[in-house]
């Protein structure tokens, strides 16, 4: 098998390039957040061009805009 590497970065490069964990690498790349990422045995190879997918959690909870009130009632 002839393969040209030459246009891709390893999973580590991909992390320190987007400024996540490789984990993280790894787990855009399973979910198909990287497009072009290819398996060559146990090494992931990431396309040079390849941008930091955007991250894959959602925060759905509402924020208290309303002042907190202390536990304690003026008398």
């Amino acid at each position: 098998m002839d393969v040209n590497l030459t246009g891709y970065i390893t999973v580590r490069n991909a992390a320190q390039a987007w400024g996540i964990t490789e984990r993280m690498v790894v787990i855009h790349i399973a979910k198909g957040r990287v497009p072009g990422a290819v398996k060559i045995g146990n090494l992931w190879l990431i396309p040079k061009e390849a941008v930091k997918p955007p991250d894959g959690r959602v925060n759905n909870r509402r924020r208290n805009t309303a002042p907190k009130q202390s536990g304690k009632e003026d008398t």
